[in-house]
């Protein structure tokens, strides 16, 4: 991973424009970012590879919608962030995948500096929680030193 990057984003919208837009300036600001056109190959992407964030565009014609991806992303990787983006300030899909578990929503047109202060937020909140994973981990193996080894065998099979 490029450690140049402070962390890795996936932006999901079916408007290409606005899509390479976003990326490119998401990675001047030195925030690595992937773009996707649709779910299907949005998912495609965290099978390969993790990102820390999702900016996730709610309405998407053809294929599957925002909501329908966020519920295959929260399988996928249930720790990464995701924050929907909605262009026809529909509000109820908004608060629907709050409730699947997205991190936040904004409405389109974003500001860039909007849009950065809040993936940096979502970014935080999954740093704590992997900080958490983490710590419990290390507690188990202060504890458990032979438990910890037989539960990697058992992962790896």
């Amino acid at each position: 991973m490029d450690t140049m990057h402070y962390f890795r984003v996936l932006v999901v919208d079916d408007e290409k424009d606005f899509l390479e837009t976003i990326v490119k300036r998401l990675d001047k600001r030195g925030i690595g970012t992937e773009g996707a056109l649709n779910g299907e190959k949005a998912l495609e992407l965290m099978r390969e590879k993790r990102f820390d964030v999702v900016l996730l565009d709610i309405k998407m014609p053809g294929g599957m919608d925002g909501i329908e991806t966020l519920r295959e992303m929260k399988k996928i990787a249930p720790l990464t962030e995701v924050i929907l983006l909605t262009g026809h300030a529909s509000v109820e899909s908004s608060i629907e995948g709050m409730k699947l578990g997205a991190f936040d929503y904004l409405l389109k047109p974003v500001k860039l500096e909007d849009l950065v202060t809040k993936l940096a937020q979502a970014f935080e909140k999954k740093e704590g929680q992997d900080q958490k994973i983490r710590s419990a981990k290390i507690k188990e193996l202060m504890r458990f030193p032979g438990r910890v080894f037989q539960q990697e065998k058992e992962e790896e099979k």
